[in-house]
């Protein structure tokens, strides 16, 4: 339960229909993507950087907890209120500040959604490269929250890559600027890089200046069908050898064409066992040399038919439906986002089919071949005890291959609550010994966010 004076004092910072404090209303903001759910006792939102500010110095006073999030489309627990108190939502923070095009820079508040930073340039020649599935719904600020990714990283990498500076806020309730405006710039510690993907736990991030680039010319796409995953991961591995390759490269594994030939049945060839959906862009000559380019590498002995197609909408919008497809067959399945270098992907999911083998998980297996980046779902019922004993053996041997195969626990949906009991196996003690004081620096008192990351 809240103190009485805290919801007082609070009250004189925000009028009444920008505070929660009905169990029932609060209770929308108690859950995210990862299906887990921890209610806040109050939520609030705040419109500018001062409100942002206000609230913060008023938690430390209290020793309030204090987490921020957008529309909860995270899938790793990031933004859930475990310790209750204040949730924060920005989803009300969504000006455009400013669109410059000779500098290409974008200024956005944290709410905004990415699919309206797209529109917003997209006349103009220009997008923002980060493209999760949740584009169409997630915000700007969630998007620095975990550095999240998406198909075309492949080529134009992740978020961090597309940000030049940060307005923000730290966990003591103190305003800071982070970055530049320009895209030159090396005057201080670079801590733009170090918010994004720190997940709301050092700072609330108020308002992003983001880097636009140009829209490609055209895009041309292929597809290439394999017997069996393995092959389909030797062709991945000759492709990203390229010189000039892909826009996006993304793999499906069987359980995921069948789940797609349930929800399109004259999609995709019966006996196709993996898939590969690729992307291409630039010049119509580019294109066409760097298509014939990819075919060539495509070839191996499990290759059934590969080919240049015209119709990748219609194969993006089967791709982008299966997170959505997953749940509904499996509604608390584990999501993983692994990833590891492209050429032991062959090992690596040989390896996880053992696995799964070996502790009689069901699994299906997708996502961004080109950066390694494979979205792991272990298909399990959390009521039966048996299984979810089973699946979590299975999952601590499988994030012990990746670090041995030189890889990362999470490639886009960040930690949260959901990977913190693993991250030792990553990072070492002196590593997280920095980090924990680099937390301790931002956010004394341990409001922001408190519980995640760390173990």
């Amino acid at each position: 339960m809240l103190p009485i004076d805290f919801i007082t004092q609070l009250h004189t910072l925000l009028p009444p229909e920008r505070i929660y404090t009905d169990p029932v209303e609060c209770y929308s903001y108690a859950y995210d993507n990862s299906r887990k759910i921890f209610p806040p006792e109050a939520v609030v939102f705040p419109l500018t950087i001062e409100e942002i500010q206000a609230i913060t110095v008023l938690c430390n006073a209290h020793n309030i907890p204090l987490t921020p999030r957008g529309r909860g489309t995270g899938t790793s627990g990031g933004s859930l209120p475990e310790k209750g108190g204040v949730a924060l939502s920005l989803e009300r923070m969504v000006r455009i500040i400013q669109v410059d095009l000779a500098n290409r820079v974008i200024v956005a508040e944290p709410g905004v959604l990415n699919q309206e930073i797209q529109e917003a340039v997209k006349p103009a020649g220009f997008f923002w490269p980060p493209d999760p599935s949740s584009a169409g719904f997630s915000t700007i600020g969630g998007n620095l929250a975990t550095s999240a990714g998406g198909p075309h990283a492949v080529k134009y990498g992740t978020t961090r890559d597309h940000v030049l500076g940060l307005k923000a806020v730290t966990g003591a309730g103190i305003p800071i600027k982070t970055g530049c405006y320009t895209t030159k710039g090396v005057v201080g510690y670079d801590l733009t890089r170090l918010l994004i993907g720190s997940e709301g736990t050092l700072a609330i991030i108020v308002e992003a200046t983001l880097k636009l680039t140009p829209l490609p010319e055209k895009l041309g796409g292929l597809v290439a069908h394999y017997r069996d995953s393995i092959s389909c991961a030797a062709a991945i591995v000759s492709i990203m050898g390229i010189s000039k390759g892909p826009s996006a490269l993304e793999f499906l594994d069987a359980g995921a064409l069948n789940l797609i030939r349930n929800r399109f049945p004259d999609l995709l060839p019966a006996h196709s066992q993996a898939m590969l959906m690729i992307e291409v862009d630039g010049s119509q000559h580019d294109i066409s040399e760097i298509s014939q380019t990819i075919l060539a590498a495509c070839r191996n002995p499990g290759l059934l038919h590969a080919e240049q197609t015209t119709d990748t909408a219609h194969l993006w919008k089967a791709r982008k439906a299966l997170s959505p497809l997953l749940r509904d067959i499996a509604p608390k399945k584990i999501n993983e986002d692994i990833v590891v270098p492209v050429n032991t992907l062959p090992q690596f999911l040989d390896q996880l089919a053992s696995l799964t083998r070996h502790y009689q998980i069901a699994n299906v297996n997708f996502g961004h071949a080109g950066n390694g980046n494979i979205h792991v779902n272990l298909l399990i019922d959390p009521d039966n005890k048996e299984e979810s004993i089973r699946a979590e053996k299975c999952l601590n041997e499988i994030f012990d291959l990746v670090i041995k195969l030189n890889g990362t626990l999470s490639g886009e949906h960040g930690v949260g609550s959901e990977k913190r009991a693993y991250i030792h196996k990553e990072i070492d003690p002196p590593t997280l010994t920095i980090m924990k004081g680099i937390k301790q620096l931002f956010d004394p008192n341990n409001i922001l966010n408190p519980g995640k990351l760390f173990p």
